[in-house]
């Protein structure tokens, strides 16, 4: 029987065509902001690429959570024991942390030098690290490079300030360049 008023929108609960799309939408995005705000919780301590001693003193962190630490290996703290055994202090100016590490340590570790180790502190506060990084400047440059350069007239000043290459040294093997 027809009342004589608008005609019925058919689908969802009398919606429109329209009010379906627009519904279909909102609902994804709320879905999607659901999504985006459990990846960002779940990752919030791992987007920083490490800790420093006074990020894990202020943090708290709990013995046995894995994370990055760096910083500056204090001088006259490396301690070497038997059987690639390690002991260091990685510093930031303002704290300090014991690393205990196990195993073959890079070519650019170095008192003073930069580091970031992986791994998790133990009940007494120190860090076990599994992994060691040596970190080193940008304006880092091989020392038969730099030679090169110099021998060919190419040096600048400011290529080696990080570096402490003699002016006067002889290349062992100079690269040869092609003319």
């Amino acid at each position: 029987m027809d009342d004589g008023g608008a005609p019925v929108p058919s689908g969802w609960f009398g919606m429109t065509r329209k009010q379906r799309r627009l519904t279909m939408i909102g609902g994804a995005l709320v879905v999607l902001a659901i999504a985006v705000a459990l990846v960002l919780n779940a990752l919030r301590d791992s987007i920083v690429f490490f800790s420093t001693p006074t990020m894990v003193s202020e943090k708290q962190i709990p013995p046995g959570k894995r994370f990055r630490l760096g910083g500056l290996v204090e001088p006259g703290s490396l301690h070497k024991g038997a059987h690639l055994a390690v002991t260091f202090t990685v510093s930031d100016g303002s704290a300090a942390l014991p690393v205990a590490y196990t195993g073959i340590l890079p070519d650019l570790f170095r008192e003073g030098q930069g580091v970031v180790a992986e791994g998790a502190l133990d009940a007494s506060g120190t860090f076990k690290a599994d992994t060691v990084l040596a970190k080193h400047d940008e304006t880092y440059m091989p020392k038969d490079v730099a030679d090169a350069l110099k021998k060919q007239g190419h040096w600048k000043d400011d290529y080696g300030a990080g570096n402490k290459v003699d002016a006067n040294a002889t290349p062992a093997a100079a690269p040869r360049s092609i003319q």
